[in-house]
């Protein structure tokens, strides 16, 4: 079912909660200063239920240029916006600045609502209509339906509905499919249920128990609770206005202007990048860091304007502008925004958020803007590429991939499922766990292991490659998973570019070659430890037989790569027949014995106690055995 938010918009004392009275009966002014004053302070919130059957919210917002940012903080996620005209008044200031608001945030459904005709002469009101359509004539209001009504003798009301229907029914659908994303207008406590917010959901949907993060706290709380037109239920989504009672959370935690989403798929940012438009209304020129105050969803901040592609900006321009703000905001690409001056505030300008994580820029830097424009224009599949081979490095996820789009794709796995179709980017693992990298990454790092492993194969010769460990610490980081890093080495030794063996990576066409003279030491060295049997030579005293150290540390590094020879710690090396040996006589003589002493290891080798102590100590790191007092039974 298509849900629908229904707002208005006018100057103060034009009777927008009178009409809102006429059409649904209830009262949207709840606090008592309202009351008393005559006038909206603050938003109110109704529910409408429409000819057609479908059910709207509607956001009632205050006139008053004193609170035109509680206005801005309603009318930013509505479908249908009533604007408000008095027959008595006319068109007057805060008209024409809520009209620039609704142009401002592309609301594209409003309805002209001629209130209190009741009071007024028939001549006097096609005057006030014809004033209303020369106003807007040049805008995209030009063509806005027009009403004229009396909340007071319901004149025109019954005409009026009929509008709002058929505007709502052609109101586009929401997204429900993407992440729940929901801007707080209200936080308050309710005596034994806890803190409760409002909000109207502009993304996703939401269910009871779902555990959602406040932004920009990032404080995770649990759904206790979910009301929409103030009636319980389980599931709420987006186009809706609903009430959420949080688990585990005071209501001083949580405040307008806070985004409500899942957890870790935005990220709250200083610094956005814009496409800004500068109304002509604006009065004198835009200077670069002017301070400015910036209204987006339901929040007001205070910033900056870096103006990247201009000197200056003159009323009704635009340009690229980088907006650095003094508090953080939540925000996603694509989003709008109002800018208000600092002082005296009047609405100026406002536009679209292009890269709502932006990095501190240089004005007039070519290759950022072209990043800048490409993020705005470009096609969805071209920003997803860029974002995943930007991100590569962090070996992103689908929840890192969106929080870096900077927007909640559509369709986003089928989308990155072409780009692996394409060969553009790898995937790997599967499901939640799964990271995705760009081929300009994988390229990058291809030439950098080759570089590095041709590096020590030269130094090395006679080692048969890098340990895997070493590799990964040295060109991939401690963020890649381990998992993950077996899953790329597979790819890259499918494409023949390294070998594994082992443990050790080597560049797939390497092999150790041994001179004619590597190959003598080999073989001697070899030779003194078939000598020594189970009580091999001493590593330092075979090396004193040798004048050429070096070719004789490399042989033997190299034969206890192959295998030949067995470290089993610092000071004991042996054959590998010989070790083979001697794990055959120490297991078989537990599994018949149940047990062996190191006395018992050291006469049934015919070893030195040494030896015998070393053999055992790496069968139990090898977990062939376990020591249990003084003697080793079978792990």
């Amino acid at each position: 079912m298509k849900h629908v938010i229904i707002g208005t918009a006018g100057h103060v004392d034009h009777g927008k909660t009178e009409l809102i009275k006429a059409l649904t009966g209830q009262e949207t002014d709840r606090l008592k200063e309202e009351k008393e004053r005559g006038i909206s302070i603050d938003l109110g919130f109704a529910s409408f239920d429409l000819p057609s059957g479908r059910r709207a919210g509607i956001i009632d917002v205050p006139g008053h240029e004193k609170f035109i940012k509680n206005m801005l903080a309603g009318v930013s996620s509505v479908d249908v916006v009533l604007l408000v005209i008095a027959a008595d008044t006319g068109i007057m200031p805060q008209t024409r600045e809520h009209f620039q608001i609704l142009q401002l945030l592309n609301v594209k459904k409003v309805v002209i609502v001629i209130t209190k005709c009741d009071l007024v002469e028939d001549e006097w009101l096609s005057i006030v209509e014809e004033d209303i359509r020369e106003e807007f004539k040049d805008t995209i209001f030009h063509d806005s339906p027009l009403c004229r009504v009396s909340s007071k003798n319901r004149m025109g009301l019954e005409a009026l509905v009929e509008i709002i229907d058929k505007n709502t029914e052609e109101v586009e659908a929401k997204d429900t499919e993407g992440h729940f994303r929901l801007p707080v207008d209200r936080s308050f406590s309710v005596t034994g249920f806890g803190t409760v917010i409002t909000g109207t959901i502009i993304s996703g949907s939401v269910k009871v128990g779902d555990w959602i993060q406040i932004y920009s706290s990032m404080i995770l709380t649990k759904v206790r609770g979910i009301q929409v037109h103030e009636k319980t239920v389980e599931f709420a989504e987006a186009g809706q206005r609903c009430a959420l009672n949080l688990a585990n959370i005071s209501a001083c935690e949580v405040k307008r202007g806070d985004v409500i989403s899942k957890e870790n798929v935005m990220e709250p940012s200083s610094t956005i990048d814009c496409h800004f438009y500068y109304l002509n209304s604006a009065g004198k020129p835009l200077e670069n860091r002017q301070r400015l105050r910036l209204y987006h969803g339901t929040k007001e901040i205070l910033c900056r304007a870096i103006l990247l592609d201009s000197e200056g900006l003159n009323p009704g321009e635009n340009a690229y502008v980088q907006l650095r703000l003094e508090e953080f905001l939540t925000s996603q690409r694509g989003d709008r925004f109002v800018i208000r001056s600092y002082s005296p505030m009047h609405t100026i300008g406002g536009g679209v958020i292009i890269e709502p994580n932006a990095a501190k820029a240089r004005r007039f830097d070519d290759k950022y803007i072209s990043d800048v424009k490409l993020k705005e224009k470009g096609k969805t599949e071209d920003v997803l590429e860029r974002t995943i081979e930007k991100n590569s490095a962090e070996y992103p996820d689908i929840n890192l991939i969106i929080k870096s789009m900077g927007r909640n794709e559509e369709n986003i796995d089928n989308k990155i499922s072409q780009l692996i179709d394409e060969k553009k980017v790898i995937k790997l693992s599967s499901g939640e766990k799964a990271v995705f990298l760009h081929k300009s990454f994988i390229n990058n790092r291809i030439d950098t292991l080759t570089r590095l492993l041709f590096k020590f194969h030269r130094d090395n010769s006679l080692k048969h490659g890098i340990s895997k460990e070493e590799l990964k610490n040295r060109l991939f980081g401690k963020n890649l998973k381990q998992k993950n890093y077996d899953e790329l080495l597979g790819i890259l030794e499918e494409r023949n570019i390294i070998r594994i063996k082992n443990h050790l990576i080597s560049l797939y066409e390497f092999e150790v070659k041994y001179t004619v003279e590597q190959k003598e030491i080999k073989s001697l060295i070899y030779h003194e430890f078939y000598k020594g049997e189970l009580s091999p030579p001493k590593y330092e005293e075979l090396a004193l037989k040798y004048k050429d150290k070096t070719s004789f540390i490399m042989v033997f590094e190299g034969m206890l790569e192959e295998g030949v020879l067995v470290r089993l710690n610092s000071e004991v090396t042996m054959s590998s027949e010989h070790y083979e040996k001697a794990k055959t006589l120490i297991l078989k003589y537990i599994k018949e014995k149940g047990a062996i002493t190191v006395g018992e290891a050291r006469d049934l080798l015919k070893a030195n106690r040494k030896t015998a102590v070393a053999i055992l100590e790496h069968f139990d790191v090898l977990k062939l055995t376990k020591r249990l007092e003084d003697k080793r039974v079978l792990f």
